[in-house]
């Protein structure tokens, strides 16, 4: 199952994420994806949807990223994400980072994560939160 939703997030670059080589290193291509993961999720406190982080955290189990293009100071970029698939108890999040060049979107890098459902008392996985399930689908 794959979301219609996605969210954008807009991303500032910041001078001390440039490398010596003068775009933005790789490592800072995980930090933009973290960023938008975090407004995707705030963008459900506006919906009403109120998350307790104790009882139905998330966990970060994995994640990649494919860089195809650089990143430069002078760019300016947002992130697309979305659920990608979705599991019982864990859910593929994809992330697009994006830059706009005379109209046209041009993908710079894109990323998937596997995040997991946790209860952090109990220390243990949950299924996803079924408000959850509907947000991310359909919003």
């Amino acid at each position: 199952m794959t979301s219609i939703y996605r969210h954008k997030t807009p991303i500032q670059i910041r001078f001390k994420d440039i490398d010596k080589l003068g775009h933005v290193n790789n490592a800072n291509h995980i930090t933009y994806f973290e960023l938008a993961r975090v407004d995707y999720f705030a963008a459900f406190e506006k919906d009403d949807i109120k998350i307790d982080w104790v009882n139905e955290g998330v966990i970060l189990a994995k994640i990649e990223m494919e860089y195809k293009h650089p990143i430069l100071l002078e760019d300016a970029v947002f992130v697309y994400t979305w659920v990608s698939k979705m599991g019982t108890k864990s859910f593929e999040m994809s992330c697009s980072i994006i830059k706009v060049e005379n109209g046209i979107e041009i993908e710079l890098a894109k990323g998937l994560a596997i995040i997991v459902c946790f209860n952090y008392k109990t220390n243990q996985t949950i299924l996803i939160p079924e408000k959850w399930k509907t947000k991310m689908m359909i919003a």
